[in-house]
């Protein structure tokens, strides 16, 4: 089995905030400009870590953009600690930690590319933090998707303390091998439950409100399609908060970031921040301007 995770680029590492939130930068390659960039930063959904991103990350970089990527307390190489008692709030001050440090470091707010759990916890950011722009892969959905277009036939589970790492003893899925699948498996743990509780349809959750209004920032929204249904809540979800959308037929929800049509989101989402550097050209008294999402 190939570990991804440990055959990513040279980079640094630092823990922020009380928590001991484990941070990995990436230095964008060989870009004169890469200062004026916004940085990077990808937040991981729930069971997971910044391993996650492991196939994405040198893509980005190749392409001269720094690229952060952020474990929630008690995640991957973060500070143990007890998740029976982590809430969805705590998570939410784990990203803002890590957006305020990285807005100090390099003068600019950075873009926040949100997986799963990460996605709706990033969108609910976006309400009241300042970034440059916002990108939800497969995220969780918000209320008012929910009420547009609920999943069918839903049986809602009760949490118990916690949430165990999903078992994935499949031998592969419609776009993950083995060896994707493997990758997965050797880092999966347990997830909190309360987090589940406040925002996961399917564990009962009243859903998370989010108020679209107050995003103003440009966003691309990237939905696994296996059914109308799923293509029908992306485009709700682009639409409540007046971002693009990208519907790839075919693909599973973790596929979308391990398997073995990954590229073609990356792809998406390097087409999409091509608008930076356009801002950039557009701005040359005031590179460092965060960019409003179009009316």
């Amino acid at each position: 089995m190939r570990d991804f995770a440990k055959k990513l680029p040279g980079h640094t590492t630092t823990y922020i905030g009380e928590n001991d939130l484990f941070l990995e930068v990436f230095c964008g390659n060989n870009r004169s400009d890469q200062s004026a960039r916004p940085p990077l930063l990808f937040v991981h959904g729930a069971f997971t870590g910044s391993w996650m991103w492991s196939k994405y990350i040198p893509h980005f970089i190749s392409a001269g953009w720094t690229a952060c990527c952020l474990n929630l307390r008690g995640h991957y190489k973060s500070r143990s600690v007890d998740l029976t008692k982590v809430t969805f709030e705590d998570y939410l001050d784990d990203i803002r930690q890590a957006i305020f440090e990285i807005a100090e470091e390099y003068a600019v707010p950075p873009i926040v590319i949100g997986f799963s759990m990460g996605g709706i916890l990033s969108q609910k950011l976006a309400e009241s933090v300042r970034i440059a722009g916002l990108v939800l892969i497969d995220s969780s959905i918000c209320r008012q998707v929910h009420d547009e277009v609920p999943y069918a036939d839903l049986a809602p589970r009760t949490p118990g303390l916690i949430v165990p790492a999903p078992v994935r003893d499949e031998q592969s899925s419609a776009d993950e091998t083995l060896e994707d699948i493997e990758f997965q498996r050797r880092y999966l743990s347990m997830e909190s439950a309360k987090a589940f509780a406040a925002f996961s349809f399917h564990f009962g959750a009243a859903g998370i409100s989010i108020e679209s209004a107050k995003i103003t920032c440009p966003s691309l929204v990237i939905s696994a399609v296996n059914g109308e249904d799923d293509d029908r809540r992306g485009r709700a979800a682009a639409r409540h908060i007046g971002g693009d959308y990208l519907g790839l037929r075919g693909t599973t929800h973790t596929g979308l970031l391990v398997g073995q049509r990954y590229h073609e989101a990356v792809s998406r989402i390097m087409d999409w921040l091509s608008r930076f550097d356009e801002a950039l050209c557009d701005q040359p008294s005031n590179p460092r301007l965060a960019i409003s999402r179009p009316t």
